[in-house]
């Protein structure tokens, strides 16, 4: 897993000229390494950490993840995922160039799984990452094309004080 940390972006903002800071983290996911899986997952968690964020935001986007994380090694050999941080959420993209899913409502179900005996055998393979990553989060957003990959965006909001 290669990854760059507190990469700082400016953009114009919603509200005219105004320009507002994001923090960005980027990891490049091996798909050919279980053993390395869930990393990103973990310095994610840090990082927030670090950045004094409420325990229960770290633990959403922490949880959703490393179901995502793991998702793309089972079904995709790896990807690209980046947090980035904003004002009023923590926006999660993950990004891979694996089969697609074929169908997605029935890959939102509990318990429904395409990963191989092999997978299953190591432990992963439940079924229950895209239902968590929905869970865990505040808006889940999956577009995928069969041949081509997946895209999942996700989204977890600041409590509004």
């Amino acid at each position: 897993m290669r990854n760059s940390l507190f990469q700082r972006t400016r953009r114009l903002g919603n509200e005219g000229l105004t320009l507002s800071d994001e923090l960005v983290f980027h990891f490049d996911i091996d798909g050919e390494d279980f053993t390395s899986a869930g990393q990103a997952s973990v310095q994610i968690k840090k990082n927030l950490r670090q950045l004094g964020l409420p325990s229960e935001i770290i633990r959403r986007v922490s949880i959703a993840m490393y179901e995502g994380e793991i998702n793309m090694v089972v079904h995709a050999r790896g990807g690209k995922a980046d947090v980035i941080v904003r004002e009023d959420c923590i926006e999660i993209r993950l990004a891979d160039s694996g089969p697609g899913i074929k169908n997605i409502e029935q890959a939102m179900q509990e318990g429904f799984s395409t990963a191989s005996d092999e997978v299953r055998s190591l432990g992963f393979g439940a079924g229950m990452g895209l239902p968590n990553m929905k869970r865990y989060t505040d808006e889940m957003h999956i577009d995928s094309t069969v041949g081509v990959g997946t895209t999942v965006t996700m989204k977890v909001y600041f409590p509004v004080e």
